[in-house]
């Protein structure tokens, strides 16, 4: 999957609202990319809305893992500033989508909820060097597999653990080395 690895204009120095942006951007296409996979495996969404429903799941869990991974690479307050403006344009596009799928109404409460709720799940779960532990991976195949419903039920939460988590985990880990150049390479390479 393509990505962006760079900055355009390198030299100029980015706010850290303007990184979480061009983050989430990188973050949705993956999710879009992960459901493809999902629907060519086989694995049925029913309808545009449950498939939205399973992007904001994938969202949820790419935006805890980025959480986890940038907790010791920024002070707390530039940590809090770059997750809740990442957090903000996720529901942004949840807004957009919902509504071009779904008509008017609030899409981006219902969004943010869903994301509190997981961020407190997930953070049950060990993660180390851009690797959810397979607790991890497992609850989150498992939200993704309640989201689909209970006819995929065998299947869904093994694709996630074995295909999509690793698809996740690669990607990520070359969008934030190159947007967050800051981090250590060593660490996250």
């Amino acid at each position: 999957m393509r990505i962006k690895t760079r900055w355009n204009n390198q030299d100029k120095q980015r706010t850290i609202e303007e990184t979480a942006s061009a983050l989430s951007f990188t973050l949705w296409r993956m999710c879009m990319q992960s459901l493809l996979n999902l629907e060519n495996e086989g694995f049925q969404t029913d309808t545009q809305m449950q498939r939205l429903t399973v992007i904001e799941e994938y969202l949820a869990f790419l935006l805890h893992a980025v959480d986890r991974i940038v907790y010791n690479k920024m002070d707390e307050e530039e940590r809090a500033i770059f997750i809740n403006a990442l957090a903000k344009k996720l529901a942004d596009y949840v807004q957009d989508n919902g509504r071009d799928l779904g008509g008017a109404g609030d899409y981006r409460a219902p969004f943010i909820e869903l994301l509190n709720d997981r961020m407190d799940g997930y953070a049950e779960f060990g993660f180390f060097d851009f690797e959810p532990s397979f607790q991890m991976s497992r609850y989150f195949g498992d939200a993704v597999t309640r989201v689909l419903g209970e006819h995929q039920r065998k299947w869904v939460t093994t694709q996630v653990i074995d295909i999509e988590v690793p698809f996740f985990m690669k990607t990520m880990k070359r969008a934030i080395t190159s947007l967050l150049p800051e981090l250590p390479r060593e660490e996250t390479a």
